[in-house]
């Protein structure tokens, strides 16, 4: 089913999602430095720009930034008085990312901080900082509890929630995994569920990224 899926993503790509050069040079640019494909796909990249533009989100924070793909698609969503604060561990790729935004012209609008995204949140919320609108939550998933926990701080009512890779090719619904990632948003799906102060939902997807799927939450309180 694979090359069905990719040949209809083809599809749905060429005539749903403009091209654009900011984008498709920050892909080529982390392709070329070897790093993994794990960028979010053209259509799920036009999801997230339509659910920020109809949630009308002007403050964004990211967990996993990679080479900025996704970061360029939420800064080109949010307005112009907007911001993208995006977290990444690594060292190399908060270099790169922080090369393609600037490409992209985006740089007034995107903050990025390097190292452990725990210590990153943990920094944002000692220091006070103002509440974010919409929250990408896509970087090392046996954290996903942890960074709930922590996002939930810097949240407030009316800020949308979005967790990616979290059916892990089907492997959600393996109870008896060792799999970190995996055991990792199993915890992470039953505290969305337990807590009072989020409505969630999870959709499954197929596509050229394979068979995953993502949460989308609503802070309430």
């Amino acid at each position: 089913m694979q090359s069905k899926w990719t040949e209809n993503d083809l599809f749905l790509f060429q005539h749903l999602i403009p091209d654009d050069v900011d984008l498709d040079y920050a892909v080529s640019q982390s392709h070329e430095n070897q790093f993994p494909e794990n960028e979010v796909s053209k259509t799920q990249g036009m999801l997230l720009s339509l659910l920020i533009r109809i949630s009308q989100s002007k403050r964004v924070l990211e967990l996993g930034t990679l080479a900025g793909y996704s970061a360029i698609w939420m800064a080109k969503a949010v307005p112009d008085d907007g911001k993208v604060v995006s977290l990444e561990c690594d060292r190399e790729k908060f270099e790169l990312a922080s090369r393609n935004i600037a490409h992209a012209g985006l740089q007034n609008k995107v903050e990025l901080l390097c190292g452990p995204a725990a210590q990153s949140l943990q920094n944002l919320i000692d220091e006070g900082t103002e509440p974010f609108d919409f929250i990408f939550i896509d970087a090392d998933k046996p954290n996903n509890p942890l960074y709930l926990q922590l996002c939930l701080q810097l949240s407030h009512p009316g800020t949308v929630i979005f967790g990616d890779n979290v059916i892990r090719d089907g492997k959600l619904c393996e109870k008896t995994s060792e799999d970190p990632k995996v055991k990792g948003v199993r915890q992470y799906i039953e505290d969305l569920g337990m807590s009072d102060r989020l409505d969630s939902t999870a959709l499954q997807t197929v596509g050229i990224k394979g068979y995953d799927g993502f949460t989308l939450t609503l802070v309430k309180s």
